[in-house]
């Protein structure tokens, strides 16, 4: 018998076997897009504690709905979206969230570690880690989702709009003004 190395398999190979409850090739599948999904939530959510149970309940809805995908190549498309639901349900479900956020609490601290650097670049470069994801933070939601989406994920503005279900023309003025807030709050480091 043949073991098949499922990291190898192209990933609308995955989907399609998935999608015949072969278990692997969703474990596999869902393997490769988990840390996609926590970047998502990483960025948009204020609360750390909840990235990783946002970032579960999307991968077991993935899980759950697989069969329901009709192209394969909306895949990313598709599992964004449902992870923009879930975050959005949250949210209603959280009022909390809502609230403002220190830059001196410790869980919104991010570190970024690179052992070359000298202990001052890395200072600067923590400080300047922790200024970034502070600012997104406190950007409106809608604007928060446009810029990680563009940013981070580096969707189009056509997906980005479909996948919000606004226009382009909204959704380059979000990330417009984005950009020019995280422009103003961080001239100082830039």
């Amino acid at each position: 018998m043949v073991k098949t190395n499922y990291k190898k398999i192209p990933q609308y190979l995955l989907i399609e076997m998935a999608q015949k409850d072969n278990m692997q090739a969703l474990e596999e599948l869902l393997r490769r897009v988990q840390k996609d999904i926590f970047g998502i939530f990483s960025h948009i959510c204020k609360k750390r504690e909840i990235v990783s149970d946002l970032t579960q309940d999307t991968l077991v809805k993935i899980a759950k709905n697989i069969t329901k995908l009709h192209d394969n190549k909306s895949f990313k498309s598709w599992s964004n979206r449902i992870a923009l639901n879930i975050f959005y349900d949250f949210l209603k479900k959280d009022t909390r969230l809502n609230t403002s956020l220190s830059i001196d609490d410790d869980e919104n601290v991010t570190q970024i570690k690179d052992e070359k650097e000298e202990p001052m670049e890395k200072c600067l470069a923590s400080e300047l880690g922790c200024k970034i994801k502070n600012c997104i933070l406190s950007l409106p939601i809608n604007s928060r989702v446009a810029i990680v989406l563009r940013e981070f994920e580096g969707m189009s503005y056509d997906d980005i709009a479909t996948l919000t279900q606004t226009s382009i023309g909204t959704v380059k003025s979000r990330i417009s003004r984005a950009r020019v807030k995280l422009q103003e709050e961080l001239g100082d480091y830039l």
